[in-house]
């Protein structure tokens, strides 16, 4: 019985050395291959940010159009007035303070395409309001458009 005890165990070693290394190659040509694909992931993960943190400033700028009737003079104004949480960050620079502001003209069209000079801004005067933000990075995005475009 002793015997064939120990020929079980005899019986039972292990991977060779030849299987391992076949194992590791193909392991390592599957890193390979996905190697490429996966080093853009951060880059589409930061765009997607973007692009949310400016979809919803524009929203927000709207809304707050809708309630007042004017523009907001910055965006902290956005925050004081509980339209925004926080300030959204640019994923691209990694600040809150480098969103490049578009702020309503000097002029603005009538409805009949005239333009007629506006010498305060909205209803109650003051400043111009900001009508669209924009990225103040200068990279550019995967598809070689510049992120100060979007």
């Amino acid at each position: 019985m002793r015997k064939r005890i120990q020929q079980c165990h005899d019986t039972e070693r292990g991977f060779t050395l030849l299987e391992l290394i076949i194992v590791i190659a193909i392991v390592g040509i599957l890193a390979t291959i996905a190697m490429p694909a996966l080093k853009n992931v951060p880059i589409h993960a930061n765009e997607a940010v973007l692009k949310t943190n400016l979809h919803t400033m524009r929203d927000v700028i709207d809304q707050y159009y809708g309630d007042k009737g004017k523009y907001p003079t910055s965006l902290e104004e956005l925050v004081e007035k509980g339209y925004l949480k926080r300030m959204p960050r640019d994923p691209s620079t990694k600040r809150t303070d480098t969103w490049v502001l578009t702020y309503e003209d000097d002029a603005q069209e009538t409805d009949i395409g005239r333009e007629v000079n506006v010498e305060t801004f909205g209803p109650d005067g003051g400043e111009p309001g900001i009508t669209d933000v924009h990225s103040g990075s200068p990279l550019t995005s995967l598809d070689g458009t510049p992120y100060s475009e979007w």
